[in-house]
């Protein structure tokens, strides 16, 4: 929920994939991210790590130019 709120603020359209009902999705995220908990938040392919990792991304400046500025889609 905080990582939905914080990429809202951010004016950014996420979409969720939800892995926790769907072990091959849950498989493909654990390969692409290197992890097992969720959430795990990609930037187009881009892995960004959990909500922690974004936030700190964020406290750097650095989220904004990889979402692409306020009105990026997210998938």
């Amino acid at each position: 929920m905080r990582a939905r709120r914080l990429l809202k603020r951010k004016g950014v359209t996420e979409e969720e994939i939800r892995v926790d009902f769907d072990r091959k999705r849950r498989v493909e995220m654990e390969r692409l991210s290197g992890c097992h908990t969720v959430p795990q938040i990609f930037i187009g392919d881009l892995h960004m790590g959990g909500y922690d990792d974004m936030t700190t991304l964020d406290r750097q400046g650095r989220l904004e130019s990889l979402l692409g500025g306020p009105e990026s889609d997210l998938s």
